[in-house]
């Protein structure tokens, strides 16, 4: 994931960087964890830390938006063939489920900084790029309300109701309450997704 969010021989330190990064927050957590934990995995300096991400809200930021792209990414293999509200409703629901099976890591740092993203300095870009990431879901949804097959809802209970019983059961398989790998259910949470918000 990293060499695809920072292609290119003169971005290996930076991936360095994020990936160390990684296993600290994975570690001790986002808020005890400092910039010179990560130096001190990294063998790097504090100041090439500064110089490629400004600080540790900065790089949380990175690794966050790296992930989402990633997601994002994997999603659009799938949003590309739908034709239909449906399908594009199953299209996210399945690419989501399928990035959290394929990137534990990256799903459990995800749910880890969201609230700390979205109340720091990244927060505007945060709101532009979900802006982005769901303009065509809600290109569809409005077809499909036009057309009588989709609710019409609050615009912002959209993306909970579909997404929030297979998040649920993802976070669930990442903490290990629950063994099955969420990629094996992808027929129900397609499903549920679409039954949450049709006519």
């Amino acid at each position: 994931m990293f060499e695809r969010a920072e292609p290119g021989p003169r971005k290996a330190h930076k991936r360095r960087l994020m990936a160390c990064a990684l296993d600290a927050f994975e570690a001790g957590g986002i808020a005890a964890t400092t910039v010179e934990d990560i130096r001190a995995r990294a063998g790097s300096s504090i100041g090439s830390i500064y110089h490629h991400f400004g600080n540790k809200d900065g790089l949380v930021a990175a690794l966050f938006f790296a992930a989402i792209d990633d997601e994002t990414a994997l999603c659009e293999s799938h949003i590309s063939a739908a034709t239909t509200p449906r399908e594009i409703i199953e299209a996210i629901v399945r690419g989501y489920i399928e990035w959290v099976a394929a990137q534990p890591r990256l799903a459990r740092f995800l749910y880890m900084a969201r609230s700390s993203v979205a109340a720091g300095p990244a927060a505007s870009e945060l709101a532009r790029r979900n802006k982005v990431r769901y303009g065509l879901l809600f290109d569809w949804l409005d077809k499909g309300v036009a057309a009588g097959t989709v609710r019409a809802l609050p615009r912002e209970t959209y993306v909970p109701l579909m997404i929030g019983p297979a998040e649920t059961y993802c976070r669930a398989w990442l903490s290990e309450r629950v063994k099955t790998s969420p990629a094996q259910h992808v027929a129900i949470f397609t499903e549920a997704a679409w039954r949450a918000v049709a006519l």
